[in-house]
Parts: structure tokens; sequence; C-alpha cells
């Protein structure tokens, strides 16, 4: 909406000082001549921004233009900014709405709160996009039309309509009562209740989304934390699951734990090495699970999973078999 975008060119001269004309609309993603409009009607509704001109100029506003936001000790302005700094994509679409609600938020604070969210900015960095060891984090692409329907449709208490396309399946058509949405390590979750059973789908296997006029059929108010307990402990109960017993280096102990369903035993081995016995989805899931471990890891039973591993690296060897 205009009446945002002249809010935030307002916070980003506020902030920033002299900003040029490209600069502004690369910052709002807006084309140049839209921002020179935009001036021109904050000029005309009292707003005292002016140019300057010459090979470093551009806009600004006069000096003390500005509200304050009063009620906010430190601790609670910190706890409001670094909230606000994790990714903008990992919000269900909201990156955009994120940055201008934080501009908002920052202008409105008092100088001595300000200077502490320009602290915060340099010392604070909350989910880089990659880890120690150069990893990008796993993050799920969702097109924006989805997670705006989705999103509607949540709040509204509306039926939905998802073209969903579950693992192995053809894409289908579903029509779904939303409950609520859950984001876990980068990846988004759709909870509804679906012809009156429980259903949980991954938003990024959406692939189109159409918010209904028709009321959902739904509780009037949830506890979503624990509603996802609940649908952890079945999904992990469920489906065919193996019980896997494995030699492991401790240094890779959290990896395997953050993939692993459940560890149901772990002891120190003579070795060194760790006893574990962990369960994982399915065979597939496994032998994955084990492969990313390389040598750091030895899966003890069952047999059929040793089989398959030997076979996957007796595979590998063979295609460097000709290497000088």
């Amino acid at each position: 909406m205009r009446a945002d975008r002249l809010v935030s060119l307002v916070l980003i001269l506020r902030q920033r000082g002299r900003q040029s004309a490209d600069a502004l609309a690369r910052e709002l993603e807006v084309s140049t001549r839209t921002v020179l409009r935009d001036i021109e009607a904050l000029s005309a509704a009292g707003v005292p921004v002016y140019a300057e001109r010459g090979r470093n100029g551009g806009f600004a506003l006069l000096s003390g233009f500005r509200t304050e936001l009063t009620g906010l000790n430190h601790d609670e302005a910190l706890a409001l900014l670094t909230a606000g700094s994790a990714r903008g994509e990992q919000v269900f679409g909201l990156g955009s709405e994120l940055a201008s609600a934080m501009r908002k938020v920052v202008d409105a604070l008092p100088e001595s709160n300000r200077v502490l969210a320009d602290i915060a900015a340099q010392r604070f960095l909350i989910d880089p996009e990659k880890d120690l060891l150069s990893r990008r984090a796993v993050t799920e692409e969702v097109p924006d039309a989805v997670l705006i329907e989705v999103r509607r449709a949540v709040l509204a208490g509306h039926k939905l309509r998802i073209h969903y396309a579950a693992v192995n399946r053809a894409p289908k058509w579903r029509t779904v009562d939303p409950v609520g949405l859950v984001t876990v390590r980068g990846k988004g979750y759709l909870l509804t209740v679906t012809s009156g059973a429980d259903r949980t789908y991954r938003l990024s296997r959406i692939l189109a989304a159409v918010e209904l006029a028709e009321l959902a059929e739904r509780p009037a108010s949830v506890d979503l934390e624990q509603i996802w307990q609940e649908r952890s402990t079945r999904f992990r109960a469920g489906g065919d699951q193996v019980a896997v017993r494995l030699r492991l280096d401790p240094a890779r102990r959290e990896e395997l734990v953050e993939t692993a369903l459940g560890v149901h035993a772990e002891s120190a081995g003579d070795d060194g090495w760790l006893r574990m016995e962990v369960t994982f989805q399915d065979s597939r899931h496994a032998e994955w699970a084990l492969w990313q471990l390389g040598v750091d890891a030895e899966a003890l039973t069952p047999q059929s999973l040793r089989v398959a591993l030997l076979s996957r690296a007796a595979a590998v060897a063979e295609s460097y078999r000709d290497s000088s």
C-alpha cells in the first residue's frame, strides 16, 4: 500500500540521512519515478523533505523530524530488536513486512535505545546463511502466492483448498480446515483438521492454495505448542521404523541426534566411540543418515543396513577405480 511505503520512506530518511532516488527505489522495491512522486506527496503533506543537488546529492529530512515510542526499557528494546533480526523468510513470507516494522520500531525508540539498537546490529547475528563449516542453512522455497493464501485462511478461520504433492504421489487437490502454522529449522508446516482427522502438510509441497469463504471447522482457541508436540510424538511412533545399533565418533553425535527419530540407549565404548541404539523413519532414512556420517559411524545392526551401506560404498569405490 502507498501509505505504508510513504511511512517507510520517511523512516529510511530519518535513520540513514541523505539517500539518492536510486537507493530509495532499491530499498522500497519500486521505480525511481515512483520514489520521486512519493517525495512530492510527502512535501505536499507538510513533511520537511528536501533535495540536495550535486554528485553526492539526494533527499533528506530536516533534523528533528521524528516521533518517540516511550515505555520500553533497554532490555525490552533489545529483546524486540533481536527477535526481529532473524531472516525474514523464516516468518511465513513476512520478510519485507518484518523489515518495514523494524524500521518503524527503531525510529520510534528513544535516543538511548536507538544507540542500543545500533550496537545490537553490530554485535548480534541470528541464524546466518552458513554455519562454521560453510554449510548453507536449509530453508525451503514456498511461492509468495501460496503463503499469502495459507496465512489468510489460518488467520481468518476459513477453509482452504490446497494442491498438495505428497512424497511419491501425484499432486492432488484437498480441502482442509487450517489450525495453525509452524516453522522448524527452516521448514514450514500447515497444521489442519481434514475430514475430522489431524493432518500436517509441508508448506514446500503445496503447489497452489485458495482461501475459501466457508468457515473452517476448528477449535476457537488452541495451544499450538502442545498440538505440535502431540503430532510429533505420533509421527515418531508411526511408519515402518527401523531400529539401528551403531558405533559413532562422539564428535558427530549432534548430527546423528538431529536426524534420528529417537535415541533409546547410549554408552561409551572402550575404544572411545559411542554405542547407541536409535530409530529412523524407515530403511531409506537410516541408510541416508549413516552415509552422511561416513567413516565416523558404523552400523552394527540390522544386517540389511550394513549390506546397503557396503553396496553404496562399493559403487563409489568402483567409480574411482581407474583414477591415477
